[in-house]
């Protein structure tokens, strides 16, 4: 019997969502905190809200029209391949999905203010707020999101077999990922200390990829010859497929491991770690590089405005000179 939810497909519609409900949030932040004057010829912020909410609707609406219409002729075909081509394609999912949930940990602290770059992905300097700029922005940014997951899913639409499990898995993913996605916007608009927040669903994020990672680089061994095995709990209470630590095996845990298994564990949460310190010591080098630029504008600021309350003192001077010549 196949099953009927798949983890590595799960996360890639959280992943997604997640992506476009924090994009909708960005954009209503935006309008919210903007000066937006009431005249006759201008939106009123209500209408601009309403107009965020249509058109991430429809751009929702036609990206998953258009993956739907891929994935059939693909299902079809997957009927073709053989079991190896099927593990084949598992692995190269999961390992896809890593690569997603990776790149996800390190968004998270961009999106909750920690870690900024030079352009800082501000949305309000890239476009004007007119009903036709949110139009565009929101709806290209909205398919976009939905349609990278259709194209993510590729390898599950070749792959027969695991098509019974899209339903289940896209119900809890874009659960999962929508509720994420306003637990970062409403930190963003509600919180003082959100670090905790960051902290927790940045370090889940990764351990989740490097999971996933090991698992699509285990069914590769699977295929090609599995490597020495380096230990194996013996106790049932620790195995991987019962509970409770069938709870924990999405995060890279399993009660028996191969040598690539450790490997492959510890070489990639090694990268995530090194990712984030490469971000952390970019922000700090950021901000004081701002720091500093702020201070020679202060001194600009302060020099040019002793030159001008210098001016008035010169005239008066150079008045009494022209009475003492007299």
């Amino acid at each position: 019997m196949p099953n009927l939810f798949d983890y590595a497909m799960c996360t890639i519609f959280a992943r997604e969502f997640m992506e476009g409900a924090i994009i909708i949030g960005e954009f209503r932040t935006v309008i919210q905190k903007s000066d937006i004057p009431q005249d006759a010829n201008t939106a009123s912020k209500d209408q601009m809200f309403r107009e965020v909410t249509v058109s991430a609707a429809i751009a929702a609406f036609f990206a998953v029209l258009v993956v739907v219409i891929v994935a059939i002729p693909l299902a079809v075909l997957s009927k073709e391949f053989d079991e190896e081509v099927a593990e084949w394609i598992e692995g190269i999912s999961k390992v896809i999905a890593a690569l997603c949930i990776l790149q996800l940990s390190l968004k998270i602290p961009k999106w909750m203010g920690y870690y900024k770059n030079k352009k800082d992905g501000k949305i309000s300097q890239s476009f004007d707020l007119t009903m036709s700029s949110i139009r565009f922005n929101v709806a290209w940014n909205v398919w976009r999101e939905v349609a990278e997951c259709g194209v993510f899913l590729l390898p599950f639409f070749l792959d027969g077999d695991n098509l019974v499990a899209i339903p289940l898995s896209a119900v809890i993913g874009i659960s999962v990922g929508l509720a994420v996605g306003f637990l970062v916007y409403w930190a963003n608009q509600s919180m003082k200390q959100k670090h905790y927040v960051c902290i927790f669903v940045t370090i889940v994020l990764a351990f989740l990829a490097t999971g996933l990672f090991v698992g699509g680089c285990h069914e590769f061994e699977e295929i090609l010859g599995e490597t020495r095995e380096v230990w194996a709990a013996k106790n049932d209470f620790w195995s991987h497929k019962k509970l409770p630590m069938v709870i924990l095996k999405p995060f890279g845990y399993s009660s028996s491991r191969s040598l690539l298994q450790i490997t492959t564990f510890w070489c990639f949460l090694g990268v995530t770690a090194a990712l984030h310190c490469m971000k952390l010591h970019e922000m700090k080098r950021l901000d004081q590089e701002l720091q500093q630029l702020a201070a020679e504008n202060k001194l600009n600021s302060n020099s040019s405005s002793s030159i001008d309350c210098d001016e008035p003192d010169a005239k008066k001077g150079a008045a009494l000179v022209k009475e003492d010549v007299a």
